[in-house]
């Protein structure tokens, strides 16, 4: 065995030596802002291990070469869905929910239109929980905007994006929906959940790569929760910038609770933990 080299916990199965490691972890700083400081070896080696099999590499630096030669994109994606975790369910953080459907009713009750912002999309079942939040909360308030909400919903993992498009879901996954809602929003179909068809066609999904040139409009609100733990300070601080500039006066900025915006430059103001927003005075950038 290479010195330096980390074994998988199958011993004998596959190993990552320090400069093996490097090129990984190059590559997905380069390609997507993933940040993987020294000692994520063991869990490189453990996340790529189905991958290297299922393709039939043997070695890290054979897959790297397919990497690097793959011009469809394909393995890239396939390499961050990996060394990303895309676990999530509805109604997730449920005071941002909460928080979120008091603003809408409360700021924009009379505005003709209302427009979120999903970054990490994942599976679906945030930008669909967004969803139905202000739906409930709009009925409920008499808002105009109630006939006119649009989600937009981005990720950068393919495979994720075709799952959330879907709208089916592991009842396990929607745990925390009111009793409501089932009724109003869900079906059920050979023991899962399924999104109905008219609150999906509320949801428009694309791939977004956040550390890559992005202009998808203004929104009221966007949320951009647990992404940015994955990225290195620089790039936080760029992405936060560009947000910013994504978001209406008035309009609200939602992070994780792991995270924070301390120590940025930005124009927002906090709010609550992991909720801020850009001042109405702050004027139109457009």
């Amino acid at each position: 065995m290479t010195k330096g080299a980390v074994t998988f916990p199958e011993p004998g199965q596959l190993t990552i030596s320090p400069a093996e490691f490097e090129t990984i972890r190059k590559l997905a700083y380069d390609k997507f802002g993933l940040n993987l400081q020294p000692g994520k070896e063991g869990l490189v080696i453990a996340r790529l291990s189905k991958v290297l099999r299922r393709q039939g590499f043997t070695t890290i630096r054979e897959y790297h070469r397919h990497l690097m030669s793959d011009r469809t994109g394909e393995g890239l994606i396939q390499l961050i869905d990996a060394l990303t975790t895309n676990h999530t369910f509805f109604l997730r953080e449920p005071g941002h929910f909460e928080f979120l459907a008091k603003a809408a009713v409360s700021q924009w009750k009379d505005a003709a239109s209302l427009r979120l912002w999903c970054c990490a999309s994942s599976t679906g079942e945030e930008p669909y929980g967004l969803v139905m939040s202000l739906l409930d909360a709009g009925e409920k308030a008499g808002c105009r905007w109630r006939g006119n909400l649009n989600l937009v919903a981005t990720d950068i993992s393919t495979r994720v994006l075709a799952k959330a498009e879907q709208g089916t879901y592991d009842l396990d996954r929607c745990a925390s929906v009111p009793a409501a809602w089932w009724q109003n929003y869900f079906t059920r179909q050979d023991g899962k959940a399924q999104v109905r068809p008219e609150i999906r066609r509320l949801v428009k999904f694309s791939r977004l790569n956040l550390i890559e040139p992005f202009d998808p409009g203004r929104f009221q609100m966007i949320f951009c929760r647990n992404v940015m733990i994955y990225f290195d300070r620089p790039t936080q601080q760029n992405i936060v910038s560009r947000l910013v500039q994504c978001l209406e006066p008035g309009g609200y900025l939602f992070i994780g609770h792991s995270e924070s915006l301390a120590g940025y430059n930005h124009h927002l103001q906090y709010v609550r933990p992991a909720v801020y927003q850009l001042p109405a005075r702050h004027g139109s950038r457009r």
